[in-house]
């Protein structure tokens, strides 16, 4: 068999608890024709009068070719089916980085740009989840008295992490002898019972990395600092890890951050807005059980899955699990009549990042629609992509 010199684009959406796919084979260049398609469980094979080409399909996907339905040839895109398919019901992300720190392990934090240690060695007694943002208006309904947590802002201790939604809540005062991050001149101020991140906007609170100058988060108070999720790396110490890139990295804890988010308050829009309170895209989550492979290769054994990938290895072979969401941006006014609609429905949850980050998701996102098939681009006024797990 000889090598294809531009081989033929194929893109397929694995949806693992609907057990089907969608195969879009992309149109073949002027002189490939005819084509003759063979489907099977475990791999695709694409035959010309002067090339063949295979592509396989990872290991834990199986295709049923006798289910093929839905044959029709899209201009632009190329041909579509669409299968039943024999896939794992595992939607485990597959994340190369422990982003959740244990109880009494011994952690590092560190910037995710650049690696510089932010807090070293720090053992964690109590690692909890802090309550939603509304918690002050159940306490009160629920409560015959008054409320006892009033002015009474949740700060952790010396070796307590508290999670939000998209941030972690720690103390630095057992970290003064060791260099720490840039900090902003913090105003003091009582925190609402009802929201207990609510911070003067005229207060500089920013806390900046010293090697690389990124946002890493915040300070709440003289000893109390938020660190938001996209920009941190928490690891047990003395542990050697891979750097992810960057967009990988960032995709990743968003990705999941909207599942969790999802399952706990069944909600699937979402608005992000950057620290400066501004909206910069609004999203919805259509499905987080989504396998999605693309292949741009031009090799005789196609093992290659670029879509949303940085960096391609040489012995990549493996497919990314992601969810599919419907986005649409809110820089330089656009969409303000929606953005301001899904601010004030309360069925709306809010995740809050810096606004550097929230420019680095806009363009992941665009990034991801322009990659795929010209069909799948868009529904009703939305734009698709896909968030890498």
């Amino acid at each position: 068999m000889t090598a294809s010199p531009a081989a033929m684009r194929v893109f397929l959406e694995v949806r693992r608890r609907l057990q089907s796919a969608l195969l879009i084979l992309g149109e073949p260049k002027e002189g490939d024709m005819p084509v003759d398609i063979s489907v099977m469980p475990s791999s695709l094979q694409m035959r010309t009068p002067g090339s063949c080409t295979e592509l396989w399909f990872p290991a834990e996907v199986r295709l049923v070719p006798s289910s093929c339905r839905g044959l029709q040839y899209v201009a632009g895109d190329g041909l579509h089916l669409r299968l039943q398919t024999q896939a794992e019901l595992s939607t485990k992300p597959l994340s190369l980085f422990t982003q959740s720190p244990q109880v009494q392990e011994c952690c590092t934090f560190y910037c995710q740009s650049c690696g510089e240690v932010i807090i070293r060695d720090r053992k964690l007694l109590r690692v909890l989840p802090l309550p939603s943002e509304n918690w002050g208006a159940l306490v009160g309904e629920w409560c015959c008295h008054p409320d006892p947590f009033a002015n009474k802002p949740l700060h952790p201790q010396e070796n307590d992490c508290f999670t939000g939604d998209s941030f972690f809540l720690v103390n630095l005062r057992s970290d003064s002898w060791q260099p720490r991050p840039e900090l902003g001149r913090v105003g003091m101020h009582c925190l609402s019972s009802e929201n207990h991140f609510e911070l003067k906007p005229k207060t500089n609170t920013k806390v900046i990395c010293k090697r690389c100058k990124v946002m890493l988060g915040e300070t709440m108070s003289s000893e109390t600092t938020k660190l938001y999720m996209t920009e941190i790396i928490i690891q047990p110490s003395e542990r050697n890890f891979p750097i992810l890139p960057r967009s990988q990295f960032v995709q990743s804890v968003i990705a999941q951050c909207l599942v969790e988010l999802s399952s706990a308050r069944s909600t699937f829009r979402f608005t992000i807005q950057g620290h400066d309170g501004k909206a910069y895209v609004l999203l919805w989550l259509l499905n987080s059980d989504s396998l999605v492979i693309e292949s741009l290769g031009n090799s005789k054994s196609i093992k290659k899955f670029p879509l949303l990938e940085d960096i391609l290895k040489d012995d990549s072979s493996s497919a990314w699990n992601a969810i599919k969401v419907l986005y649409q941006p809110c820089i330089k006014n656009r969409n303000k009549k929606l953005a301001g609609s899904w601010e004030s429905d309360i069925s709306i949850h809010s995740l809050t990042l810096p606004a550097a980050t929230c420019l680095e998701l806009l363009l992941i996102l665009s990034r991801s629609n322009a990659m795929l098939p010209p069909s799948l681009r868009y529904m009703n006024s939305f734009q698709v992509a896909f968030l890498k797990m």
